[in-house]
């Protein structure tokens, strides 16, 4: 028998289908696309920002997520200028390999060949954009671990994967060793702060210092003294 139904008056369905509504109603609030963008996100939250089509009939799932690191203080002049989006922290991004059947069961959609996939320059993407993805009742997060054993790519692209002080700053060490910062995606309800491995600088000097730091110190010497006149 088919029911149609105001979703607000759940009491005209008959008992034994209540179970039924609820769980689809938990569902559509779970998960949704276009729930979150890289713009509005902040820090505590998660975005599955979209797909890829990889090797092996597998997928890549591409999340973010903003990390303030242990050791280092939050800037204030990021804080007093969180409308400019170039003072905003870049969220980090972990990259997920996973396969589409299970993917398209968990988020509820159409992950396979015929799913919405759009051609563009770096293979078959899908957008998702999903705030705060879980499975279960347990969210995804992202989590940072800084070493010194690097990847076979990371030996061969020192001057690109080796933590340094800026974009194009001096290389920050660990007992003289070069840090590698990787990203991986857990499964986490709660504070992360714990799960993050971070690596002891060899000086005092600040031990992260990202693209946008570069342009808040431009910015504070520059932009912010032209408001004085």
């Amino acid at each position: 028998m088919d029911y149609s139904f105001n979703i607000n008056k759940v009491d005209d369905i008959p008992f034994q289908n209540h179970h039924i509504i609820h769980k689809n109603i938990n569902n559509m609030e779970k998960n949704q696309l276009n729930s979150g963008t890289l713009e509005s996100l902040k820090k505590g939250e998660t975005l599955l920002f979209q797909a890829k089509k990889v090797k092996g009939d597998k997928i890549q799932l591409q999340f973010a997520e903003i990390i303030q690191e242990k050791s280092r203080p939050l800037s204030a002049l990021g804080v007093l200028n969180s409308d400019d989006a170039r003072f905003s922290s870049r969220a980090r991004r972990s990259f997920t390999t996973a396969s589409p059947v299970v993917c398209s069961s968990i988020f509820d959609m159409n992950f396979g060949d015929d799913g919405e996939w759009v051609m563009t320059e770096k293979g078959e993407i899908m957008e998702l954009n999903i705030l705060n993805p879980e499975h279960a009742g347990t969210r995804f997060r992202v989590v940072v671990t800084e070493t010194t054993e690097a990847t076979d790519w990371q030996l061969k692209n020192i001057e690109k994967a080796a933590k340094r002080k800026g974009k194009e700053g001096d290389f920050i060490t660990f007992e003289g060793e070069h840090i590698f910062s990787n990203t991986e995606t857990i499964m986490h309800n709660g504070s992360t702060t714990d799960q993050h491995v971070w690596m002891k600088a060899d000086t005092t000097a600040i031990t992260s210092i990202k693209e946008a730091d570069v342009v808040e110190e431009e910015y504070s010497l520059g932009a912010l003294s032209s408001l004085e006149s």
